[in-house]
């Protein structure tokens, strides 16, 4: 099994809900759900067009799918989230966005928000005791994206290129569009889609756990955990010593 960290909420959360009809699949029950229509698409290449986003379920990335570290268990990694979560307090973001993100389509904040950044920050450094390394396939793989240096430091150090100071908040939804009439189709319909929870504060006090059973295979939710602490983010990545600093070479 593969496990991650993501940016999620309840099942009934007006944004999963739309996130998850938009990718036609609930990562809460496994169903598949009806994707809405877009106009001058077939409903079989809006679906072409959203089979990777459907595949890890409607999130947006804190820790990025990893195996567990030998010695490691589930049931320790759920605890971990437990105790996370009640040490963290829930925070506001100012707005997300349907934009272009390079050739994908992706809900991304329209400005800076520090907590979300610390948020991310915490995730990646909190459960890295969990990742086991990557292995040299894995290595090789990622870096057919074509990384930086400072990326692939990252990459070999954290398993993830796009972390820290290279992160970038996106819940994607789609895969890479390589044709611009349907990329400008999906864009709009997707403004039009999520409307009403664009351009709005939006509280975010939970996270998810979420599971790849085997390789290939469809994420599922594990379990969502609730925000209840009391220290911002951004004031327990700065002053919380707790939260070890891995440090790269």
């Amino acid at each position: 099994m593969r496990y991650a960290i993501y940016f999620a909420a309840t099942a009934d959360d007006s944004l999963m809900l739309l996130g998850n009809a938009w990718l036609g699949r609930d990562p809460f029950t496994g169903d598949p759900l009806a994707q809405p229509g877009i106009e001058g698409l077939s409903d079989m290449r809006f679906a072409e067009l959203t089979s990777s986003p459907r595949r890890y379920g409607f999130h947006g990335t804190l820790k990025a799918p990893f195996f567990l570290r030998q010695g490691e268990t589930e049931k320790a990694l759920v605890s971990a989230c437990e105790d996370f979560a009640g040490r963290i307090a829930p925070f506001e973001i100012q707005k997300l966005g349907v934009n272009r993100l390079g050739k994908f389509l992706a809900l991304t904040p329209d400005q800076d928000e520090p907590d979300l950044k610390a948020f991310a920050e915490l995730c990646v450094r909190h459960f890295e005791k969990f990742r086991a390394p990557l292995s040299d396939a894995d290595l090789e793989r990622r870096r057919k994206g074509g990384l930086t240096p400072k990326q692939d430091v990252y990459l070999k150090d954290w398993g993830y290129p796009y972390i820290f100071d290279e992160f970038r908040f996106h819940m994607t939804l789609s895969n890479k569009l390589e044709v611009e009439t349907e990329a400008e189709k999906l864009t709009g319909s997707a403004r039009a889609f999520f409307a009403r929870e664009t351009g709005i504060p939006r509280g975010c006090r939970y996270f998810g756990l979420y599971v790849e059973p085997e390789p290939g295979a469809p994420f599922q939710v594990r379990k969502i955990f609730e925000l209840t602490g009391g220290t911002a983010p951004c004031n327990a990545q700065l002053s919380d010593d707790s939260f070890t600093r891995k440090e790269n070479a």
